[in-house]
């Protein structure tokens, strides 16, 4: 119990730290651009470096039981979600995840999101705390505790449809 209590708490002071001051580092590895440390979708959609947020966000019309799900549960979830700028499957899922989380009015709020180094590595080891060895991963917690968690294109090999099994 004390271990979700401190990791519930740990999510909220960095969403509040994210909201504050957005910690994170920006380096070029060649042509990619990577971000570590916690991050907003925000930075992606507006920086010419990450153009891919913009065209997959654009290109994804998303599953309506997915939809739903998200819908039902908005306020009752929090998301804390792993990506990495340099990773393909982050490129494709992350800014399909945001417009799914803007079409069913789920908040900012309730997100919180941390870019990961090409050694899926965060600032401050919060990648660490949560076991995270893939990206993109997104965890779903409820009171504090994870309810489940989409690694890539997840099970099934659709991160949408395993989204909406934990959500249900």
């Amino acid at each position: 119990m004390k271990k979700y209590l401190l990791i519930a708490t740990l999510v909220a002071c960095l969403n509040n730290l994210a909201q504050a001051q957005t910690p994170y580092t920006y380096t070029k590895d060649g042509q990619t651009a990577i971000l570590n440390g916690i991050v907003t979708k925000y930075i992606l959609q507006n920086d010419s470096s990450f153009k891919w947020y913009i065209t997959n966000h654009a290109n994804y019309t998303p599953d309506a039981d997915a939809l739903k799900a998200m819908e039902a549960s908005k306020g009752a979830v929090q998301y804390i979600i792993f990506g990495g700028t340099w990773c393909g499957d982050t490129k494709q899922i992350l800014p399909q995840f945001f417009k799914l989380q803007e079409l069913s009015g789920v908040t900012d709020n309730n997100i919180s999101f941390f870019a990961m180094d090409r050694t899926k590595k965060t600032l401050g080891n919060v990648g660490h705390a949560f076991k995270i060895t893939n990206v993109p991963t997104i965890i779903v917690m409820k009171e504090g505790k994870e309810i489940g968690r989409v690694v890539e294109h997840g099970k099934s090999g659709k991160w949408d449809k395993d989204l909406t099994e934990i959500l249900k």
